[in-house]
C-alpha cells in the first residue's frame, strides 16, 4: 500500500507562517512597505515576499534607512537585487536628516549614526504615508525584541509601548489603526539565526560576500573587531591588524563588529552557528551595549 508522508519540516512551517503574515498585511493595509537593507534577514524576507505573491510582482515598495556609513558590499547587493526584481527602492538618508537639521551628528571616538536612523525612519513613514512596515527582527536576537508581537503597534508618534500591544491568538492579527498610527510587522519573529541560514542553504539564496570569511584590516575595541574605515574613528591605542573575519550581522560600520572565522561557505557558517553560545547582536553590536535596556530604549523612540 502506498504510504504518504504529510509531515512538514520546521522550515516549511516557518515559511508558511511568514507567507500568511505577508498576505494578511497586503489584504488589510493600504500602504505597506518592506525594509530592505541587503542584510541576510531582509534578503530572506524578500524571498518570502516573492513566494507569497508569485507570479505577480511584490505589491509594495522596499525601503532602506541608509546611515551613509554602511558596508559597500551590502549597498551594492541592495541596489542590484532590487533592480533584478524590478522593485521600487526608497532610500531614506540619515545624511539628509543631518543636513536638514532634523538630527545632530554625534562626535568623538564612539560616535555613530545608528541612533539617528529613528528620526529618518519616522520621517519617511510619514512622508510616504506607510501604514505597515515589514522588518526582519527576530525574537532570538535580543531581549527587547523578544517582547515584540508579530504585529507591533506604533502610536501616532511612531513610538512602541510594550504594555500597549494587542493579543495574538493562533494566526489572528489585529490590523485596526487610526490615521497617523502604523504597525511594524515581523514575519521572521519565530525564526532563529540558524533557521535563517538553513533557509538560505535550502533556497540557494545569494547573500553579500561580507558574510563569508575574508581578510580585512580591523582593530579591537571592547572585545569587538571594528573595520578600518574613514567613518570609524580609531584611537592611537587601537592598532590596526589583518585578520580573517566575517560578519554575522551587518549595519552601520561604526557599531558593527566582525568575528574571527574561517567559515567560507553556507554549510561552514551553519556548523559555526550551531556550536556558538553567543547571540549575533551580543557578539557584534556596540549599540546594544550602551546599557541593559539599550535596544528597548531605542525601540520606545521608534527604532526598528
Amino acid at each position: 500500500m502506498l504510504q504518504r508522508d504529510y509531515t512538514t519540516s520546521q522550515l516549511d512551517v516557518l515559511e508558511a507562517e511568514a507567507i500568511h503574515i505577508m498576505r494578511e498585511v497586503a489584504a488589510e493595509f493600504e500602504r505597506p512597505c518592506l525594509l530592505f537593507s541587503g542584510g541576510k534577514d531582509s534578503i530572506v524576507m524578500l524571498r518570502i515576499a516573492e513566494k507569497a505573491f508569485w507570479p505577480a510582482p511584490i505589491p509594495f515598495p522596499l525601503m532602506h534607512v541608509d546611515t551613509g556609513h554602511n558596508f559597500d558590499e551590502v549597498i551594492d547587493f541592495r541596489d542590484r537585487r532590487s533592480t533584478e526584481l524590478g522593485a521600487r527602492l526608497i532610500v531614506a538618508s540619515v545624511q539628509e536628516s543631518i543636513d536638514q537639521g532634523r538630527v545632530v551628528e554625534e562626535t568623538g571616538r564612539r560616535a555613530s549614526r545608528n541612533r539617528l536612523q529613528t528620526t529618518t525612519l519616522l520621517d519617511a513613514i510619514e512622508e510616504h504615508e506607510f501604514d505597515a512596515v515589514f522588518g526582519g527582527a527576530r525574537r532570538d536576537e535580543e531581549k527587547a525584541r523578544a517582547k515584540e508581537r508579530v504585529f507591533s503597534f506604533r502610536d501616532d508618534f511612531g513610538q512602541w509601548d510594550p504594555k500597549n500591544q494587542r493579543p495574538e491568538l493562533w494566526n489572528l492579527y489585529n490590523a485596526r489603526i487610526r490615521k497617523g498610527e502604523h504597525i511594524r510587522v515581523f514575519p521572521l519573529s519565530n525564526w532563529t539565526e540558524l533557521d535563517v541560514w538553513d533557509y538560505i542553504r535550502r533556497e540557494g539564496i545569494e547573500i553579500p560576500s561580507i558574510y563569508f570569511a575574508h581578510t580585512r584590516k580591523v582593530f579591537e575595541r571592547d572585545g569587538m573587531l571594528l573595520p578600518d574605515s574613514q567613518v570609524v574613528q580609531r584611537g592611537d591605542d587601537e592598532p590596526l591588524f589583518e585578520s580573517v573575519v566575517r560578519y554575522r550581522t551587518v549595519g552601520d560600520m561604526t557599531c558593527t563588529g566582525a568575528v574571527q572565522s574561517k567559515a567560507a561557505t553556507v554549510e561552514e557558517i551553519i556548523e559555526e552557528i550551531a556550536a556558538t553560545r553567543i547571540t549575533e547582536r551580543g557578539a557584534t553590536r556596540a549599540d546594544d551595549r550602551a546599557s541593559e535596556a539599550a535596544m528597548e530604549d531605542r525601540k520606545r523612540e521608534g527604532y526598528f
